[in-house]
């Protein structure tokens, strides 16, 4: 018998019980908005929760098979067999002629839409994920943009690659302009943007555009000019005025007087210092072959008849030792780490982003195609900006051709504002994407590197007749080098070239350097659609 002290079981477990209901109760009156007493809880009417609506419910799919599907005779179609997918790294090359860009961009055509396509069609994506490539994890190193070639780029997504011959079906697929080189095991975190070290981009460049000005340009004048006012600045440039002279040279025996000509072409052109070259048509440049208003019959020939002798003796140039040693001292300028905001759009000199960093840039010998002399500049950097690498070839260009000091460039580099035009596109093609530092990891897993060094003479083959022949024709037929050099010569008021003038290129020039814009609205419109996800 227990004492009167202790408790009855029934008590305890009636007490138990108790304690329960209370429990639970004191739980049910706190979501009513009462505490385990009972009485109102402030902190939850202040809250507001007794306001929240409840949480949505979703249907979820039924648990089960998939629903048959038939065909229009009534026969059921079958599944696909599910075959296991794999990490792979496609290691690329294209001719962007007739593309709207690398990345996908429906409906328009685009090198990835073509290359996704030719993965359904070999079989290497399965028709389950042919409606989109994000269930494959399609992924691009590197964007390039409308017309942009790329001797090598890589992408990364997840194919089934039981077929020993996959390669060469997904090739088969492709059109000739568009190569897979090979294809490389990944790890499952491979993220061939991210994990990408640097790259490596070329730029194809003919050798006369590095001839100097035709001193009775606007900018020749102006480098004239200043050259009076602050002389011994500038280098001397005795081959430019032997090049120049044997075109007035031509022109004189047919009579023709340059400065009546361009002084007559000048007069038909409005000079507007606010204005970008951008805004401003040349006529007989370019798209626009139309005599210009208030031009003679006789000065329009005359003037076009310059014209064709001009280009005529650039074909014939051949760059000499010297001035080649030139291009290659200004290319190395840019090597190492420098704050490059004034070489892309909407960068303060403040702005971390702005620091890039160049491994290593060289500038070939002159090579000899179509009677027209070339030079290719590689630049390996580790990452790069919108335009970037097409200002830093006009800065070195026009700091060749001006007589600028080659020193001089390193001016662009300080928080001084500079305005840099852009060399033509056409030059420019990505070369590789460079994978040194993830390289490491992958061997260590059993994968093999991703690297293009074992398809060089595929590469080199491909370039020639896909991507160099592509260039060569356009400059030979429209003469796009010529046209944008010459085009900026004769910009009447062109302020944002003084930077190159002996006002500014001696000591301290630089801090009576004028502010002039040269980017347009187009220019920052591009940058606000492509700054997400592109570098180079």
């Amino acid at each position: 018998m227990p004492t009167s002290d202790e408790p009855n079981c029934s008590e305890l477990v009636a007490g138990h019980d108790v304690s329960i209901q209370t429990n639970h109760s004191g739980r049910q009156a706190k979501k009513r908005g009462r505490n385990q007493h009972g009485k109102e809880d402030v902190r939850y009417h202040e809250s507001g929760r007794e306001n929240k609506k409840p949480r949505a419910k979703f249907d979820r799919k039924p648990w089960g098979p998939k629903p048959k599907v038939f065909d229009q005779e009534g026969n059921e179609i079958l599944p696909e067999p599910r075959r296991p997918k794999r990490k792979v790294a496609c290691l690329i090359g294209y001719c962007g002629t007739g593309y709207y860009g690398m990345q996908f961009n429906p409906p328009l055509r685009t090198i990835e839409g073509d290359i996704f396509n030719a993965m359904v069609k070999a079989g290497a994506i399965s028709k389950d994920n042919a409606n989109d490539p994000k269930k494959v994890r399609f992924l691009r190193s590197a964007r390039t943009d409308k017309g942009v070639h790329a001797a090598g780029n890589v992408i990364s997504v997840k194919l089934i690659i039981e077929d020993d011959d996959i390669l060469e079906k997904i090739n088969a697929n492709l059109p000739d302009t568009i190569r897979i080189w090979g294809i490389s095991r990944v790890t499952g975190g491979f993220d061939c943007r991210k994990h990408c070290g640097s790259r490596v981009y070329e730029y194809l460049i003919p050798s006369y555009a590095f001839i100097s000005p035709r001193p009775q340009s606007p900018f020749g004048l102006r480098l004239r000019e200043m050259n009076s006012l602050y002389p011994g600045v500038m280098r001397a440039d005795p081959e430019g005025e032997q090049f120049w002279k044997s075109i007035d040279e031509r022109l004189a025996a047919k009579s023709i007087d340059v400065n009546q000509v361009i002084n007559a072409f000048e007069k038909t052109r409005a000079t507007d210092k606010t204005k970008s070259a951008e805004e401003i048509q040349i006529p007989g440049e370019g798209k626009d072959d139309a005599k210009p208003t208030g031009l003679t019959e006789v000065d329009w020939q005359a003037y076009k008849t310059l014209r064709e002798i001009e280009l005529d003796e650039r074909l014939k140039y051949r760059i000499t030792p010297e001035r080649l040693g030139l291009v290659r001292q200004a290319m190395k300028i840019y090597e190492g780490s420098h704050n490059f905001h004034n070489f892309t759009l909407k960068k303060s000199f403040t702005d971390p982003s702005a620091k890039r960093f160049m491994k290593n840039i060289t500038v070939s010998d002159p090579k000899l195609i179509d009677n027209t002399e070339w030079l290719s500049i590689k630049i390996h950097g580790q990452s790069f900006m919108l335009h970037q690498i097409r200002k830093m070839i006009f800065m070195a260009a026009e700091t060749v051709r001006a007589g600028t000091p080659i020193d001089h460039i390193m001016d662009a580099f300080l928080k001084t504002r500079v305005s840099i035009p852009k060399a033509p596109a056409l030059g420019l093609l990505l070369e590789r994407p460079v994978f040194d530092d993830i390289n490491n990891r992958l061997t260590s897993y059993g994968h093999s590197e991703i690297d293009f060094k074992p398809f060089d003479s595929q590469i080199e083959i491909f370039k020639q007749n896909h991507i160099y022949d592509k260039i060569f024709d356009i400059e030979m037929k429209e003469h796009t080098f010529h046209s944008f050099f010459n085009y900026l010569d004769m910009f009447n008021g062109a302020t944002f070239l003084d930077f190159f003038t002996a006002k500014y290129a001696r000591e301290n020039g630089m801090q009576e350097i004028v502010q002039t814009s040269f980017e347009d609205e187009e220019d920052r419109e591009e940058l606000d659609a492509q700054a997400s996800d592109r570098e180079g």
